[in-house]
C-alpha cells in the first residue's frame, strides 16, 4: 500500500484552464492570457519548490491543442521555445530539473531543441522537477506503450501493470497525489489518466491567471486533510 505519512504531495498534476476566458473577459486577444498565464505558473512552481514538493506537472499543451486556431497554437509554441530559453535562471536558483512528457516526435524542430536543451541544462539540479506536458495525451502515452511493448515482442503473459508503466515516457514519475483543475471545468481533459488513478482531485473557478500562491496553499491543505485509503479499510 502507498504511503500515507505525508505532508506535502510528492507529485502535483496541474490544469492550468481558463487563460482563453481571463483574455476575453478584459477584452484581449487569447495570446495575453497564455502569456499571463506562464507567470502564474512561474509563481506556483517556486511556491512548490518552498513546500517541498518533489513533482509539478503542468499541463502545458495537448494532443487535443492542435485543433486551435494555427494563430493560437504558432504563439504557444514561440512561448514554450521562448520559456525554455530565457528561464534557465530561475530553474538553477530554486533547484529546478525540467523533463518533458509527451510525444516529442510531434513537436516542431525548433521546439524539441529547446526541451532537448533544457532537459540537459538541469538534469544535475536537485531541489524539484518540472514536467512540462507538451503534445501530451493520456491515451496517447497508453497506446504509445502498448505499442512498444508489441514492436519488442513481450509475451502477453509478462504484460503487467509494471511492465506497461516502463514504456511510458518518464517512468520513474511517481503516481499523482494531488490533481488541481482551474477554470470551473470538472473533468480530466485526457490528463495523466494512469498516473491520476488514486490522485485526490481539487477543483478550482478562480481562471488560471488569478491563480495565486495563497490559493495553491490552500489546495494542498485541501489534500492533507484528505483520508486517502487506495482501495483499503483503515481503522475498520
Amino acid at each position: 500500500m502507498p504511503d500515507t505519512s505525508y505532508t506535502v504531495p510528492v507529485h502535483v498534476g496541474i490544469i492550468m484552464d481558463g487563460n482563453g476566458r481571463w483574455a476575453k473577459k478584459r477584452n484581449l486577444p487569447r495570446t495575453m492570457g497564455h502569456k499571463e498565464g506562464l507567470t502564474t505558473a512561474k509563481k506556483i512552481v517556486a511556491a512548490a519548490a518552498r513546500l517541498g514538493i518533489k513533482y509539478v506537472t503542468l499541463y502545458t499543451f495537448s494532443t487535443e491543442n492542435w485543433k486551435r486556431a494555427q494563430e493560437e497554437v504558432g504563439y504557444l509554441m514561440g512561448l514554450i521555445k521562448g520559456h525554455l530559453r530565457a528561464e534557465f535562471d530561475f530553474y538553477k536558483k530554486n533547484g529546478i530539473r525540467v523533463l518533458q512528457l509527451g510525444d516529442m516526435s510531434g513537436l516542431p524542430a525548433d521546439v524539441q531543441t529547446e526541451i532537448i536543451n533544457a532537459q540537459a541544462d538541469t538534469a544535475h539540479f536537485t531541489g524539484m522537477t518540472v514536467v512540462l506536458a507538451i503534445n501530451y495525451g493520456g491515451r496517447d502515452e497508453i497506446v504509445r506503450g502498448v505499442r512498444k511493448l508489441i514492436q519488442t515482442g513481450t509475451p502477453a503473459s509478462d504484460v503487467t501493470e509494471e511492465t506497461l508503466a516502463r514504456t511510458f515516457d518518464i517512468p520513474e514519475l511517481p503516481d499523482v497525489d494531488l490533481l488541481i483543475r482551474t477554470g470551473g471545468e470538472l473533468r480530466l481533459s485526457n490528463f495523466l489518466l494512469w498516473h491520476a488513478a488514486y490522485a485526490e482531485l481539487v477543483f478550482t473557478d478562480t481562471l488560471w491567471p488569478d491563480y495565486n500562491e495563497e490559493e495553491f496553499l490552500k489546495d494542498v491543505e485541501v489534500f492533507k486533510n484528505r483520508n486517502r485509503r487506495f482501495g483499503a479499510v483503515l481503522n475498520p
